[in-house]
């Protein structure tokens, strides 16, 4: 029985794509894998506290950040709902990954957590992939392949619903139709590689 470990960051609750794309993951995953576990935080509503000297003084044996490892460990998959803020990630992710890693336990080459699936929904307003004007602004996508990998050794793969803001923003009106087909394509691949995953870990 496979336990998928699910974040969300977004910090509307309502109308928030990246929830909205980790919530169909998440049914199809459960239509594929019923027995399967899930274990949720929603680090908008209950947010980590920043990691400050005396939690990485005490690495595990700090109470929240053993809690989270252990947490971590315990998931054969990840689900992580990450969209962009100012560029980045929200302070939320960034709190929860500065608590979660700690150097000599799980971060290293012999990580415990090396191999583990990580599914990221890169949700983003506007669009920053490769020839846009923008790429040189991406700071998601990139920033947590390295971490996840560099640090954790986790196999990492994205989906990324652009052009969220196309309906609401006037000025980007001529882009709904791409926005709509960005936004069909997240879900579609939400569904396949959510069965996919549950699939290969109920083996």
């Amino acid at each position: 029985m496979a336990t998928l470990l699910h974040l969300d960051s977004a910090a509307f609750p309502q109308g928030s794509t990246s929830r909205e794309v980790t919530a169909a993951f998440v049914a199809a995953w459960r239509e594929q894998h019923p027995n399967g576990d899930v274990v949720y935080r929603d680090l908008a509503a209950a947010p980590l506290p920043h990691l400050d000297a005396s939690a990485i003084a005490a690495g595990a044996d700090d109470t929240l950040r053993g809690e989270l490892a252990a947490e971590l460990a315990a998931a054969d998959a990840v689900l992580i709902g990450a969209p962009m803020y100012n560029f980045s990630i929200p302070s939320t992710l960034k709190a929860w990954l500065d608590q979660v890693i700690i150097v000599g336990h799980n971060a290293g080459p012999d990580s415990p957590v090396a191999g583990t699936p990580f599914t990221v929904v890169a949700s983003r307003g506007g669009s920053y992939a490769p020839g846009t004007p923008r790429e040189d602004f991406e700071f998601v996508r990139n920033y947590l392949e390295k971490v996840l990998t560099g640090m954790l050794g986790a196999e990492v793969d994205f989906i990324v619903p652009e052009l969220t803001l196309a309906h609401s923003k006037p000025e980007m009106a001529e882009l709904i139709p791409l926005a709509l087909a960005s936004r069909t394509q997240a879900f579609t691949e939400a569904a396949e590689k959510a069965k996919a995953l549950a699939a290969r870990l109920a083996d």
